[in-house]
């Protein structure tokens, strides 16, 4: 059987317009597969974009928190600092001015005292005395016998302070020692005084 001019040019036609429709076919996938590919990026990308944004977010925030926090303990560090100047040069200066208690008219009874202190914490029978000249004044008008008589102890006078005011004590050869001296006593207070005296100083209530 023979073909025609006319069913070999139909044949083509349906062949081409075959291939078209399967190209268009192919293209609208493809279309749809590359949209679907776009989208997933797309949202993807979105994800990303919040997650690096969320994480900066969180570490801006700890940053921050982490400045302020800084900033805090330094301002506290620098107002500690600085009370702790003021109150060494308070107890500085009170240092200083503890000489004149030598003028008091009962400096008598205070020399007794620091004696006594001294004495009792040391619990010896026997031991020497080493004062600044106007304690050793004072206990030279009776306190030192009295003393030793209530204590019942042997307790003399050993020679001056090379420095500070009141009472140093030694005993068994001097292995045994106290220091009851006005600078030391505020040395030892010192720690303890340090809050009321800085409550004082800002005009607060003891």
């Amino acid at each position: 059987m023979k073909n025609s001019p006319e069913d070999i040019e139909m044949l083509a036609r349906a062949i081409l317009t075959e291939a078209r429709d399967e190209s268009e076919q192919i293209k609208a996938e493809a279309a749809e597969k590359a949209e679907a590919v776009r989208k997933r990026a797309q949202e993807q990308a979105e994800t990303e974009r919040k997650m690096i944004l969320d994480r900066a977010n969180q570490d801006a925030e700890r940053l921050r928190s982490q400045s302020v926090a800084t900033a805090q303990l330094k301002v506290r560090s620098m107002k500690l600092e600085d009370r702790e100047k003021l109150l060494d040069g308070v107890f500085e200066e009170v240092k200083k001015q503890l000489d004149v208690v030598k003028n008091r008219p009962d400096y008598d009874a205070i020399a007794a005292l620091l004696l006594r202190e001294a004495l009792t914490q040391l619990r010896v029978k026997k031991a020497e005395v080493k004062a600044d000249e106007s304690t050793q004044k004072a206990l030279r008008k009776g306190a030192l016998d009295e003393i030793s008589k209530e204590l019942k102890g042997e307790f003399s006078l050993a020679g001056t302070l090379d420095e500070g005011t009141g009472i140093v004590v030694d005993a068994a050869g001097g292995k045994i020692h106290y220091d009851n001296t006005l600078e030391t006593r505020l040395s030892r207070l010192q720690n303890t005084l340090r809050s009321s005296v800085y409550k004082v100083l800002m005009g607060e209530k003891v």
